[in-house]
């Protein structure tokens, strides 16, 4: 099976239902994800932040990834930081009938209800939003959510900045 890192980019962070949240657009596509797609996703996001637990005094932040699969697939999953320290997750899928997507439309957005938190591609984000938190919002004098929301992770790809090492193969 060959590996290839995906195109990562940054959109600047919106507000939903009382929440500030970072977005991160995964796609193979150099030219991004398409709009319509975006737009679906961003339609259905406020469904996802229904399953939040109440507001506990944390700062109300987050972020989001959103990614394009290469078939017909569209993944939305919405990380949200609750009782200070801890990441609550809530997932979408479009156009990928394995995870009860009625149809392969990658517009039309349904609640994941898998325990699936992430694909590699997915992934990389969330070890940088993690130390981003701590930086800015546990180790902080005081919480400093907008210092957290500028810092973002500016990989051009999903990949790590240094070479990936050469393969280990088993006997």
């Amino acid at each position: 099976m060959a590996f290839a890192e995906k195109n990562l980019t940054v959109r600047p962070p919106i507000e939903v239902a009382g929440r500030r949240i970072k977005r991160y657009h995964v796609t193979a596509d150099p030219a991004g994800i398409e709009p319509e797609v975006e737009e679906a996703a961003y339609r259905f996001l406020p469904q996802l932040l229904q399953t939040l637990p109440e507001p506990d005094g944390t700062p109300p932040g987050g972020f989001l990834v959103l990614h394009r699969g290469g078939d017909d697939g569209a993944y939305l999953n919405v990380y949200s930081w609750v009782w200070d320290n801890a990441l609550h997750f809530a997932g979408g899928a479009a156009g990928q009938p394995v995870l009860g997507c009625p149809d392969r439309d990658p517009a039309h957005f349904v609640r994941l209800d898998r325990s699936l938190i992430g694909c590699v591609w997915e992934l990389p984000p969330i070890a940088h939003e993690r130390d981003a938190w701590v930086r800015h919002v546990l180790d902080a004098p005081a919480p400093h959510l907008d210092d957290y929301l500028a810092d973002t992770l500016t990989a051009p790809t999903t990949g790590l900045d240094r070479p990936m090492r050469a393969p280990t193969h088993r006997p």
